[in-house]
């Protein structure tokens, strides 16, 4: 950032007063210039055993697969971001059930927030961030083609709980570590 918002004045980096991290200022109206995390929203659309994946038409991980997502806009809520992302990607109508996975990505100042949802017709297809749209079951999801950590540690998530019949709510954190991406799970 180099110029403020408000006013248009440069802004220098520093830590104002009353505070304990650096944040952009304006030196001529004072304003300070937060920057928070992004919240991504999406589903977990289920068919019977099968769950939706959308092949990325958009960088970044273009041509790998991933659940319908993307980020919260303003004067939405968490629910009508992950519904809208589900339309937009996949044209799919979907009923949400309970927050999934929360997934805290520090590193690149992400929240994942997904919601377990139930696909309400197989008349979807894909939308203009997507070039494929399709059902997988647990043997068929291509494991080595997906866009990200976050959507391969909650479709093992969901895969595990399915299994048991016991759909739980998981929170965890998800950090490098020794050049992979491991996912520490906290108790909610």
């Amino acid at each position: 950032m180099k110029f403020c918002s408000q006013c248009g004045d440069p802004v220098t980096l520093k830590i104002p007063d009353d505070d304990n991290r650096p944040r952009f200022v304006c030196g001529s109206c004072d304003r300070i210039h937060y920057e928070n995390p992004k919240i991504i929203a999406g589903c977990l659309p289920i068919w019977e055993d099968k769950v939706l994946l959308c092949r990325r038409a958009i960088e970044p991980r273009h041509g790998y697969w991933t659940l319908p997502a993307g980020f919260m806009e303003n004067d939405e809520t968490i629910q009508q971001a992950a519904v809208r992302e589900t339309m937009e990607e996949a044209n799919a109508r979907v009923e949400l059930q309970e927050l999934f996975t929360l997934l805290n990505l520090p590193h690149v100042s992400q929240v994942y927030m997904i919601f377990r949802s139930k696909l309400l017709d197989l008349d979807f297809k894909p939308g203009v961030e997507s070039l494929e749209t399709k059902l997988f079951s647990k043997n068929e999801v291509p494991w080595n083609e997906l866009a990200f950590k976050t959507i391969e540690h909650t479709l093992k998530l969901y895969f595990e709980d399915y299994q048991h019949k016991d759909f739980q709510f998981h929170l965890g954190d998800i950090i490098p570590q020794e050049q992979e991406m491991i996912l520490v799970k906290h108790e909610p």
